[in-house]
């Protein structure tokens, strides 16, 4: 049934062929086409190869018409159903075969060297492609025989991923904040106790007071706002520039 339905692709086409009887082979040695009467060929017409699945097809036709004179159907290449002689690369030996089951050698010979180079190319190329499709096929067997891996998961399997420092969302670890817009970042003070300042050395002296500027005198006496300054800028008690109440007093009485 899958024989039927493949289809026949046309391999070669040359449009004169010769086709000679000839003797029966005395010995192992090969056919000879100098054995043949070349001058006198026995029919003339057409050569077609094709080719249904992995046979192919010699087929002799009539130019005119196209009716079928012979055929051979060529299984293995170089084989039985095609010969070459040993005399000729222009001269081959086929075996013919009817629907009844007969055959019979004939030979088949080419005026032009190049036709009878495509038909032997065409034959080559057919039966390599077969090759490669049978091994393509047997290794596509290999691979179905073999044990398959099953890698999916089992019932209840579960399976963990962990990508950097990434954490879930409950319980997950906070990225500390780094600070921004120029910020001064505090260490933390070491274990193990207080950190001491020492004192100033008794050779420098140290003012950390400003001398306030003079109040302008006012012919309403004092006001609030000079009184201010003044407290503002006092200074602790027992400092040589200081300021006494009794000097501000004094002032605000001018």
């Amino acid at each position: 049934m899958a024989t039927e339905l493949e289809y026949e692709s046309v391999l070669c086409v040359k449009p004169d062929v010769s086709v000679y009887r000839i003797p029966p082979r005395a010995s192992n040695r090969g056919y000879r086409a100098s054995d043949w009467k070349l001058d006198q060929p026995d029919w003339t017409g057409r050569l077609r190869i094709t080719s249904r699945g992995k046979t192919a097809y010699i087929k002799l036709e009539d130019k005119v018409s196209g009716e079928l004179f012979a055929q051979a159907p060529v299984e293995q290449y170089p084989g039985i159903a095609v010969e070459t002689v040993t005399d000729s690369s222009r001269y081959f030996v086929i075996r013919i075969q009817d629907g009844t089951g007969r055959s019979a050698f004939i030979g088949i010979g080419f005026t032009d060297r190049g036709d009878a180079f495509d038909f032997n190319v065409s034959l080559q190329d057919h039966f390599k492609w077969v090759k490669q499709e049978s091994e393509i096929s047997k290794e596509s067997q290999e691979m179905d025989a073999r044990p398959k891996l099953d890698l999916g998961f089992k019932e209840g399997q579960t399976i963990k991923l962990s990508i950097g420092n990434i954490t879930n969302k409950k319980g997950g670890a906070s990225k500390p904040r780094t600070a921004r817009g120029g910020g001064l970042s505090l260490l933390p003070p070491p274990p193990g106790g207080k950190v001491t300042i020492p004192p100033p050395s008794s050779s420098v002296a140290i003012s950390n007071h400003v001398t306030p500027p003079p109040i302008p005198k006012s012919n309403h006496g004092g006001s609030d706002a000079a009184l201010f300054q003044t407290r503002h800028h006092s200074h602790p008690t027992g400092s040589s520039s200081e300021w006494h109440w009794q000097d501000i007093k004094d002032r605000l009485e001018e």
